[in-house]
C-alpha cells in the first residue's frame, strides 16, 4: 500500500517474439496499484495474443499494493472498498484468465495487493534482494477470500496463516522454500533470466499450454469452492472491515510511520 499521489500507467512491448511483457510504473510510489495500472490490466490482457506474459515492476519495485494512503476522510470506506473490490479483482481476473502461461518477473518488494497479482501468475522468478509480505494485519484489513485461496494453494495452510497472522516480511529465498516463487536470481540477471524463461514457455505448443493450464485452473477452483450462503458470508466480513475504525487508523498510522492505536471496532 502507498501513501501518496500522481498516476501510475502500464507499460507493454514485446521484447522478443511471441513475447509481451506489461510494466507496473508508478515512479515515487513504489509501484502502487492505483486505478490507472489496474484498469491497463482488465483492459490490456483480453487484447493479448502473446504466448508467455511478463509482468514487472518499474526500478527496484515490483508493487507496494493498494494505493489507498491518500484518500480523504469523508470518502475513505467508499473509495478504499471500491478500488479495492472491484479494479484490483478485474486485473486479477484478467491476468488469470489468459489463457496462455504468464510469468512474474519480481525485480522488488511485493505488498499487500502486489503480492497477490504476483500470485495470479502462473510462474513467479524474483531477485533475491527483495522481501514479500501480506500487511493485512497490521492495516486492520479483512483480506478477500479469493486472494486467500491463492496463498493456500501455493503455499498451503500454515505458511498461510504465518503470512498472514503474523504480518513479517520474508525473502526471497524463505519465499522459494516455501514454494511462493518458483526459482530466485541476482538482481542484474533478472530481466535477462525472465526473458529466457518466457521465450522458452512461448516455444511451447499452443494448444497444450492453453489446455494444460485449463485443466489445472478448473481442478484447483473445484477444490476450493463455496456454498453462496458461506461466500455472501465472506464477502461481508470483508465489506465491513472497510468501514471499521480500525480499518481507516491502519491505513493512517501507516501513512504517518507511527504503531496503530487500535480500537477493536
Amino acid at each position: 500500500m502507498s501513501s501518496s499521489s500522481s498516476s501510475g500507467r502500464l507499460l507493454v512491448d514485446e521484447p522478443a517474439p511471441g513475447v509481451t511483457r506489461l510494466t507496473i510504473s508508478n515512479p515515487g510510489k513504489r509501484g502502487a496499484l492505483d486505478h490507472a495500472i489496474l484498469d491497463g490490466f482488465a483492459k490490456t490482457m483480453p487484447r493479448l495474443d502473446a504466448r508467455c506474459v511478463i509482468v514487472t515492476g518499474e526500478g527496484d519495485a515490483f508493487s507496494a499494493g493498494y494505493d489507498i494512503g491518500d484518500l480523504p476522510d469523508e470518502v475513505f470506506a467508499h473509495e478504499a472498498e471500491r478500488l479495492v473490490a472491484h479494479p484490483f479483482a478485474a486485473a486479477i481476473d484478467a491476468i488469470e484468465a489468459y489463457r496462455f502461461p504468464t510469468l512474474a518477473a519480481m525485480n522488488g518488494h511485493a505488498i499487500g495487493g502486489g503480492l497477490e497479482l504476483a500470485l495470479a501468475c502462473d510462474l513467479r522468478i524474483a531477485a533475491s534482494t527483495i522481501a514479500m509480505a501480506m500487511p493485512p494485519a497490521k492495516l486492520g484489513l479483512v483480506y478477500s477470500h479469493t486472494g486467500i485461496i491463492k496463498f493456500l494453494q501455493t503455499i498451503g495452510a500454515p505458511r498461510t496463516r504465518e503470512l498472514f497472522l503474523v504480518g513479517r516480511r520474508i525473502d526471497a529465498r524463505t519465499a522459494h522454500a516455501w514454494g511462493m516463487v518458483n526459482a530466485i536470481t541476482e538482481g542484474d540477471l533478472l530481466t535477462e533470466e525472465a526473458l529466457e524463461l518466457a521465450t522458452e514457455i512461448a516455444a511451447n505448443a499452443p494448444l497444450a499450454q492453453s489446455g494444460n493450464k485449463r485443466v489445472i485452473r478448473v481442478m484447483l477452483d473445484a477444490q476450493t469452492a463455496l456454498d453462496p450462503d458461506t461466500e455472501r458470508e465472506l464477502i461481508e466480513l470483508r465489506r465491513a472491515c472497510f468501514s471499521s475504525e480500525d480499518f481507516r487508523e491502519g491505513v493512517r498510522a501507516f501513512a504517518e510511520k507511527r504503531p496503530p492505536r487500535w480500537q477493536g471496532r
